[in-house]
This record gives structure tokens, sequence and C-alpha cells, in this order.
């Protein structure tokens, strides 16, 4: 029988991004598909602030930037009439920002960093029994295959396999009854410079470029009637060329090729636990939400940054599996208010009835104009403010607390050499202090608990006090005496005593 510390189901974005946290931390990780092969669909095609600086930690941005467009905005329009437009307003302090970029391209950068790290994706094979006991489980494979790991993580989907064999609930109700989707080839004289939306009292239209080649490719998406039959990629080519000019006014565009079609319902779900014993849940397995927006794969590898660390940890020795408790209770918030953020949002562009679009046009639209209103939505949506302070590795105190993101900053290694904050998490911890501060014991403490991968960061704009911040760049602790490190470390860590 095969063995791992770690089994990873589903080679998306959040599986493969925990198996390069997994394996750059020296964890053996084994990760395995039911699909046959990568997928080459778009599928997610935005990637938010969050998660290029997630990738980034990875060491798995590659050439993306290259291959993405930048996010403008959104202009909104009742039918060709536009009415609004919300745009993009990021905070240029901070170094990553979004990007348009397919799905398919971040997994194809993920699998590459994975091979680097000596690791790979099985296709083909699909987890299909998972049994537990004290020591791990015996993970068993549709081809009659198994393999015995310390812990298996479900990063499977929504309709993931390894959440029904851990019998987690996963409760939810349906936002939209019915979406088609269509990446398309089209023939369409429109600025490319911003996506837009087409408000219509039948439903919403959105046209999003896409990069390619040839500078045509769109993504289309539209809210219908459930149909009570099979749609076919003709059937939903056929309902764009008819919703095109009905919804939007546009009489001259004509769809030369679809690159992929889908047709799905919006759902609303949310994993009643990420964690049951030795199995773990991320990305979609945990939870799903309406695709507007674009929270789903930035969510997902947010999961995967923050679960990679602590079991790492656990699986080296260092800490208790109570450590791995803090998981979900940092991470389910999080998705609880991306539920309910994106539900209302859809709803309200939808316009599902008549007070809804009287709200939508005459209270939601009009703020979107507001450049206060475009720098929150564009900050919420990168998840850039994502905070922990209130979960049970959090505290109080100034800001930055801990449980904060500790935004990345040009830094100084201890040599003098120049570095940047961020380059050097993932899988390393860091003590930052000021220019002459004293931190040659915290930095002993914290090795004592955390092993080799802790570095010591110099930079002038640091609090007074030094930080010593997580591999995911949010703050663990902040202060002067090593024997509250030690404390801190051997409490709200749940890290052993003198490991």
């Amino acid at each position: 029988m095969d063995q791992a510390d770690v089994v990873v189901a589903g080679a998306g974005p959040t599986g493969l991004a925990l198996a390069c946290g997994l394996a750059a931390q020296g964890v053996g990780v084994r990760v395995v598909d039911r699909a046959t092969g990568p997928a080459t669909t778009s599928r997610a095609n935005i990637l938010h602030a969050r998660g290029v600086e997630v990738l980034g930690r990875l060491g798995a941005v590659g050439d993306l930037r290259d291959r993405a467009l930048a996010p403008v905005g959104m202009r909104m329009h009742v039918r060709s009439r536009p009415i609004a437009t919300m745009r993009f307003a990021p905070n240029e302090r901070e170094p990553v920002q979004a990007l348009f970029v397919s799905q398919a391209m971040v997994e194809e950068r993920l699998r590459a960093r994975l091979a680097e790290l000596g690791g790979e994706v099985e296709w083909g094979t699909a987890v299909t029994t998972a049994v537990q006991d004290a020591d791990g489980v015996t993970v068993g494979f549709a081809d009659g295959g198994r393999a015995r790991a310390g812990w298996l993580a479900g990063c499977d989907g929504a309709h993931s396999a390894v959440r029904g064999l851990a019998g987690i609930e996963f409760p939810g109700v349906p936002v939209v009854e019915q979406f088609l989707l269509a990446d398309v080839h089209a023939g369409w004289a429109r600025d490319r410079s911003a996506s837009a939306g087409f408000f219509h009292r039948d439903g919403l239209l959105l046209a999003i470029p896409m990069r390619s080649a040839d500078g045509d490719l769109w993504r289309l998406m539209a809210d219908v009637p459930e149909s009570g039959r099979r749609l076919a990629e003709p059937d939903i080519v056929a309902a764009f060329e008819r919703l095109l000019p009905e919804r939007a006014g546009e009489t001259g565009v004509r769809i030369r090729e679809a690159v992929w079609t889908s047709v799905f319902r919006v759902q609303r779900r949310l994993a009643a636990d990420y964690r049951s014993g030795r199995i773990l849940l991320a990305g979609d397995a945990a939870h799903i939400h309406s695709p507007i927006g674009g929270q789903g794969m930035n969510t997902g590898i947010g999961d995967a940054e923050n679960l990679a660390w602590k079991l790492a940890l656990v699986v080296h020795g260092r800490a208790e599996e109570a450590l791995l408790d803090t998981y979900t209770a940092e991470r389910r918030p999080l998705a609880t208010e991306v539920l309910r953020r994106t539900t209302a949002n859809t709803k309200i562009l939808v316009g599902e009835n008549a007070v809804t679009r009287l709200v939508r046009d005459r209270v939601f639209v009009p703020l979107l104009t507001s450049p206060r209103v475009q720098r929150q939505a564009t900050r919420t949506a990168s998840q850039l403010g994502v905070t922990y302070r209130g979960g049970p590795l959090g505290g109080r105190g100034r800001a930055p607390r801990p449980g904060d993101r500790v935004p990345d900053r040009p830094c100084r290694r201890t040599d003098g050499s120049p570095a940047r904050l961020h380059a050097e998490l993932g899988p390393a911890w860091v003590v930052l202090a000021r220019p002459g501060t004293a931190t040659g014991a915290l930095l002993s403490t914290a090795r004592e608990h955390l092993g080799p991968d802790v570095t010591t960061l110099v930079d002038d704009t640091a609090p007074g006090a030094p930080l010593v911040i997580r591999p995911d760049g949010h703050l663990a602790w902040r202060g002067t005496d090593p024997e509250a490190l030690r404390r801190w470390f051997a409490g709200a860590l749940r890290t052993k005593m003198g490991a």
C-alpha cells in the first residue's frame, strides 16, 4: 500500500495550492484527481489581489501577469444605454492587483510549481473510500488501489466525494434558477477595456473580455428561466445570439466559435465544518456561491494557504492536532461573509422582481459611480483586508493586531541585502523588527518551536515591538519577551513546549 503524509483529492487551484504549500514545507503529498487530465476550459476567469499574493508566496505566479488582462471595471447599461461605470480602484500602495486570467492558466502554473517541488498529479484516480483510525486514513480509489496517509484533504469541488465520505453536511439554497455561460470568439466592435453588464426586465446579461491571440474572446453570462431540458452547446450559442439584441440592443454581434459552454444553477452552500477527524475540506468542497464577483478561486486558494502551514506543523510533530481546528475557525467566517455578499449582489443585479429592480436602478447602480464606493468594493473583492483578529489565533492591542494581514514591503536581511517581506514568507516565518532591535532570543525561541524556517528581516518603518509573522502573511505575535513568545506557541498555536 502506498504511503503519504497527506493525500490531496482534487487538482484544481485549491488542491494544487495546498499541495505546493505542503511540499514546500517538506510534507510528503500525493495529489489525485478523478479527471483524465488537466482542464483546458477557462472556468473562473479572475484572480483577485489576494489570490495573486498567495501564488507569489508559493512561487507560482510565473508569467501570469504577462498572459492576463488588467481589470478596469464594468459599464452598466439598460439595453445599449450606459448608465454607470463601476471601476476597479485598487490601492496603489499594494504591490499586487487583480488579473483577468483563466483558471486553466492558474492551474498550469501551479502544476509547474508542484513539479519543481518534486510532485505530480495522478489523473484518472477517483477517491471512493476513506476509513479513519487514530493514526491516519486508508484511502481507496476507483481502480482498486489504496493509499495510507496521515491526512486526507478534500479539494474535489462542489460535488466532493471526500465530503460525503467524511459525513460533513453541506446545507444551502438555490439563488438563481439557471445561468447560461459561453466563452466565444465573436466579431463585436466593442471596447474591451472593461466588462459590460446589461439590465433588462427579463434578466441580466454580462460580457467580459478575455485574453486571446486575436483579441476577440468574450465570456457571456445570462440568467434565464429553467428550461426543463438538457441544453447542448448549439442551444446555448443560439440563446446568446437571441439575448444579445434583446437585452443589450446589440444586433451586429457574430459569434464565430464557442470555446466552452455551461449551464448551471447558482447555489449558496457552506459545509457545517471543514474538518472531521483526519479529513479536511477546502475550496468548493467547503463552500459554493454565485460566480458574480469572482470570489471562488480566490477564497479556495486562501483556504489552501491557511491550511498548509498548520497541517505541516502537525505532520512534522511540532503542533498538536488541535491547531487544525483553527483552520475552520479562521476560514469559515470569511466564507460565510463571501456567501452573504455574493448572494445579495447577485439578487440585486439579476433584479428578480420589480422591487429589486427599483432598488438596483435608483439606489445600487448610482452608488457604483462614487469613488469611495469603488475603492471599498475593490478592497472587499481583493480580500487584502481579511483579518483573523477575532479568531482563536487573534488578539487585541494596537494595529496591526494578531490575526491582521501584514502588507508586503521592502526590507533588509540581517546582512544588509535587500529583500521583500512576502518573498521570504511561505513556507518561512519572519521576525520583523526595526534596525538595532535585539531579536536573537526571539528568533531562537521561534526556531525552537517551528524548526529552521524562520528568518529575521529589518524594516525602518516597522512598529516599535518586533512582529512574528505567519507564512500566510498574518501577524502571529508581537512583543520583546522571548518567554512570552514561548507561552504563545504553547497556548494559542497549540505547539508543544520544547518541540
